[in-house]
């Protein structure tokens, strides 16, 4: 918008500038062009007087005049008699029967601007004249041949002048109009600070209420709907937070109970009912927990420290190798470059990591492997998590970052289906990216981008 400001402010000052500069460019050539044809008409006219005297005092008189001319002057005289002869003590000019002297000696002046053969071929302005004697008898005729070097400098110079004048003019225009431009836009450019904020999640964003009336109204309707909506979502949080605490207590209660039963029991029946709610107590205990590591993860936003990627890695393998062990699932790691880091909050690798290998090691058959690679793309880090499960169709891959929503694992759907909704809240807190592929020889591959660290110098 700016760029386009400008080039309409640059545009109307240089339709001004062509409206008023060039017509007068243009006057003052015709009127040089002008002033110049009635110079040397002039001084062919004084020497056509005195050849049409027809006497030698005269024509002695025309030559010193000619001679004056042809030495002060850039142009040449010449005269030639009725006869196309020479006029004592005049020499007789080159080309004796040009046109222009026929046409002179039949009574008829002429100029043109062209060639002249008197400047051996340069362009000029040629002026020819006859000689009347007072009974109105040609006698003769005289040609003056100007050259117009320097009448074209002077306007080139004139012409240059005023070219140089409006660039410098429209380059004045065009600073002019970029700070304009820009004191114009500062308040939209003001709302479009606020609207990246707040696409990225900083509802406490708000625009300065500045500018021209329309952008001010405009800035208090985002700032009071702005507003609103961190109010409701921030009234959500709390409800989602609370409720979630307020149901770990009876759901322990709950577990304990049931617990309880299943010792005091003996009828097979009875034992498979109970461990059954016993598992869904337990599942629905997974979903509460996620729930609050969800709140908390919309509500705070921590600075991003740099983190050793390698030795986080290196330490959560370690204790998912434990667990994968009991069902013959091995979690292997392609070394990392122990200088490579990356930003992040306190904590949310570790959950990151955590949530990606759980889903990975519930979905993987007995003795499969899931594999760790980190590499540096440029100036971000990215994690893959690669396992041999059965990986997700297309249409499962967009949807499996909704919350709630649950695949399809091993045993059926399991989960709360909030473990990748948390994992892509907290890459995004981080200014990082995650997404799904199929992995390599089957199976789901979790791509997860993160802002690279400055590195850390060597041992």
């Amino acid at each position: 918008m700016i760029r386009q400001l400008i080039v309409s402010y640059v545009l109307l000052v240089a339709v001004a500038l062509a409206a008023f500069t060039v017509p007068v460019a243009f006057t003052l050539t015709a009127q040089l062009r002008e002033d110049t044809e009635e110079s040397v008409h002039r001084e062919a006219a004084t020497m056509a007087l005195l050849l049409a005297a027809d006497d030698l005092p005269s024509h002695r008189a025309l030559a010193t005049l000619a001679g004056a001319y042809r030495d002060q002057t850039p142009g040449v005289a010449d005269v030639v008699t009725a006869d196309h002869g020479a006029v004592t003590p005049l020499p007789l000019p080159p080309a004796p029967g040009d046109p222009a002297f026929d046409r002179a000696l039949e009574g008829r002046a002429s100029t043109h601007w062209g060639p002249a053969e008197a400047l051996g071929g340069a362009d000029g302005l040629v002026t020819t004249v006859p000689a009347r004697t007072s009974d109105g008898r040609v006698v003769g005729a005289v040609r003056i041949s100007y050259p117009t070097a320097d009448l074209n400098a002077r306007l080139w110079r004139i012409w240059g002048f005023r070219a140089f004048l409006a660039l410098g003019v429209l380059a004045v225009a065009a600073a002019i109009g970029a700070m304009f431009a820009r004191r114009l836009t500062r308040p939209l450019r003001q709302l479009n600070d606020m609207a990246t904020k707040f696409s990225d999640g900083d509802l406490t964003a708000r625009s300065p209420v500045t500018g021209p009336p329309e952008t001010q109204t405009l800035a208090q309707t985002l700032n009071t709907g702005a507003e609103r909506l961190d109010t409701l979502l921030r009234a959500q949080r709390i409800f989602v937070a609370d409720a979630s605490h307020q149901l770990r207590t009876p759901l322990t209660a709950l577990r304990l109970s049931l617990d309880n039963i299943a010792d005091g029991t003996d009828d097979d029946l009875v034992r498979e009912d109970v461990d059954q709610a016993i598992g869904e107590v337990a599942r629905m205990s997974r979903m509460v927990n996620g729930l609050l590591v969800l709140a908390r993860a919309e509500a705070r936003h921590s600075a991003a420290e740099p983190v050793a990627v390698g030795e986080l890695v290196a330490e959560r393998l370690d204790v998912w190798r434990a667990v994968g062990d009991e069902r013959g699932v091995r979690f292997a790691a392609r070394p990392v470059d122990e200088r490579l880091g990356v930003l992040t909050s306190a904590g949310h690798l570790e959950q990151v990591l955590d949530n990606v290998l759980s889903n990975a090691l519930e979905v993987s058959p007995d003795g499969a492997a899931v594999t760790v690679r980190v590499v540096q793309d440029g100036e971000c880090v990215v994690l893959t998590v690669a396992d041999e499960g059965p990986g997700m169709s297309g249409a499962d891959q967009a949807r499996a970052f909704d919350r709630f929503w649950r695949g399809q694992g091993l045993t059926g759907r399991g989960g709360s289906g909030l473990g990748l909704a948390i994992v892509k809240q907290l890459v995004m807190d981080d200014g990082g990216s995650v997404a799904l592929a199929d992995a390599p020889g089957g199976g789901l591959c979790v791509r997860i981008s993160l802002r690279q660290a400055a590195p850390r110098s060597g041992g």
